[in-house]
């Protein structure tokens, strides 16, 4: 339905949530404080629905997981308090692209005029918008009519173009302030220099025609450029076997004919990883190759038989090319008259065992993975924090686009029960399944309240091993033990929610079953582990590095 056009123009805070809509963004996450008290008094007359959380970090990280599955997320908090709590959480979604617009009030510009030492500020009044000068694309302070319009929509633009968080500074007295002329919004979209473009898919092609062993490996920007079905189609195709990175994780489905798995090095099946480095042209697309991706530097890829392709940059072998857009080189690449050679896929064939439970065997993490893989259905969405919670998540399968979330790069411990929030209010359809350890979930675990307050039902699953697995494994010491919580009685704490104490692979089943039937309410299953059990993936690692260390 097309909004009404108002006959008086917006004043700064009116057209900020106008733009907002305009985007496509239904929801914002928050804390109000008293520098942004009166913006909240707009966003509760909009039709932009606050969800109002516990921990400003945790705002940020709900916020990130939102953006993944809606395109877009938004957080509005205070002044420096709420601000630079939020810096963990955005620079997170800065690593890993997720465009996450960051709203937060600031004092009047009348009420600075002798410089007061008003409460929250640090060290004078641009301090907060100069740090996250550092974290996002781009900043701006809506202090002046002549030019807070056109800031609005600059910042917004670039959230989109580049995927990455920005930042708005509104002071609380140019919440109601109109413009001083006429304004309407405008936008700029890039475009590819043909030329280029035209050079880069050409040389691309005769690399591809070339070749003997294609490979196709799907990172994390097919995710947030939206060009999944782009690359689906230069799979289909011309047959060409596809692998994806641990951040790109669910980029296509994996039950699709032609997908191998996940690559990252030693931390993979040997199968895909032989797969891939065998390969004389592999086509990455839209790919960071961080070091965990990349199995914390085991994987062998030679630049000269590559074709690199992100928002950032395009190379094709050790050819460089410049303003050519990733959108309409995947599209580009798709349409043209490949004529590649057909690659027969692995011979291993992975199964799905199913899982037998031996009711009085202590669980391990192994027989846990493997039953969570007999649980996934296209109805979840699987959410893995950091650590052993992510690494073993690597070997499950996930049956449909963008189903699998995680901090695979940045790598924020306490990431994933406050983005299941924000994935639950983009789809409510989805139901989460939150994989977490239990030094992650002393961290933001208490965001199940919010969770509980919207009627959200996801299964929790906390990874109970009393420390820190993945620094044992690293470096032993007394500083990876952890208090050890009993986390199944969370919900007498918070007044709500199913709590499961799991030691055997009998109570598992059984707690998962309840899990399942409890629809109205989170299920939080506290999974007893011992302290130096570790996944196949990170054993997998250890044994690959001890051949070069």
């Amino acid at each position: 339905m097309a909004r009404k056009k108002s006959t008086q123009p917006d004043s700064i805070g009116q057209y900020l949530i106008r733009r907002l809509q305009d985007y496509g963004l239904k929801d914002l996450f928050g804390i109000p404080g008293d520098f942004v008290l009166n913006f909240y008094g707009k966003l509760e007359e909009s039709p932009i629905r606050v969800i109002g959380m516990t921990r400003e970090d945790c705002v940020g990280y709900a916020a990130d997981g939102y953006a993944r599955v809606n395109g877009l997320g938004a957080v509005c908090v205070t002044y420096c308090v709420g601000g630079l709590s939020l810096c963990n959480s955005v620079a997170g979604a800065y690593a890993e692209k997720s465009p996450v617009v960051v709203i937060s009030g600031a004092p009047g510009i009348e009420e600075r005029r002798t410089d007061p030492l008003l409460h929250h500020r640090v060290r004078d009044f641009n301090t907060q918008r100069e740090v996250f000068e550092k974290i996002t694309v781009a900043t701006a302070s809506l202090d002046d009519p002549l030019t807070a319009f056109r800031e609005i929509d600059r910042c917004l633009e670039a959230a989109v173009r580049y995927r990455r968080p920005v930042y708005l500074e509104l002071p609380r007295d140019r919440v109601d302030t109109k413009p001083m002329f006429p304004h309407e919004p405008s936008t700029h979209v890039a475009q590819s220099n043909p030329d280029a473009l035209h050079e880069a898919i050409e040389e691309a092609g005769q690399l591809i025609d070339k070749c003997k062993k294609p490979v196709i490996l799907a990172g994390v920007e097919i995710h947030r450029f939206g060009l999944r079905e782009e690359v689906l189609k230069l799979a289909e195709t011309h047959e060409i076997p596809m692998a994806a990175t641990l951040l790109g994780k669910s980029v296509v489905s994996e039950k699709h004919p032609l997908y191998l798995g996940v690559y990252e090095g030693a931390m993979g099946r040997e199968s895909v990883c032989k797969y891939v480095e065998d390969s004389d042209c592999v086509i990455l697309l839209g790919t960071f190759m961080t070091d965990i991706n990349l199995g914390i530097f085991t994987a062998r890829l030679d630049p000269s038989r590559c074709i690199y392709a992100t928002s950032e940059q395009l190379r094709i072998r050790h050819h460089h090319f410049h303003e050519v857009m990733l959108s309409d080189f995947v599209e580009g690449l798709a349409k043209a008259p490949l004529k590649p050679p057909k690659r027969e896929m692995p011979k291993e064939k992975i199964e799905i065992a199913p899982f037998e439970p031996n009711a009085a065997e202590p669980l391990t993490i192994k027989r846990l993975y493997q039953r969570i893989n007999g649980l996934l259905d296209e109805s979840m969405c699987v959410i893995a924090d950091v650590g052993d919670s992510l690494f073993a998540a690597s070997d499950l399968t996930i049956y449909r686009h963008t189903e699998f979330i995680s901090p695979a790069y940045y790598t924020s411990m306490g990431f994933a029960v406050p983005a299941s929030v924000g994935v639950q209010v983009a789809k409510p359809e989805l139901r989460p399944l939150v994989l977490v350890g239990d030094g992650a979930f002393q961290m933001t675990g208490m965001e199940l309240s919010t969770s509980l307050k919207l009627g959200f039902n996801p299964i929790v699953m906390v990874l109970n091993n009393k420390g820190y697995t993945t620094e044992r494994f690293l470096q032993e010491g007394p500083f990876n033990d952890i208090p050890n919580w009993n986390y199944h009685r969370l919900p007498d704490v918070i007044g709500g929610g199913w709590g499961f104490e799991v030691h055997t692979e009998g109570e598992l089943e059984k707690a998962i079953q309840a899990a399942l039937a409890n629809t109205d309410s989170f299920s939080l299953l506290n999974i007893h582990l011992e302290p130096h059990d570790t996944s196949p993936a990170l054993q997998r690692l250890a044994a690959r590095m001890s051949e070069h260390l």
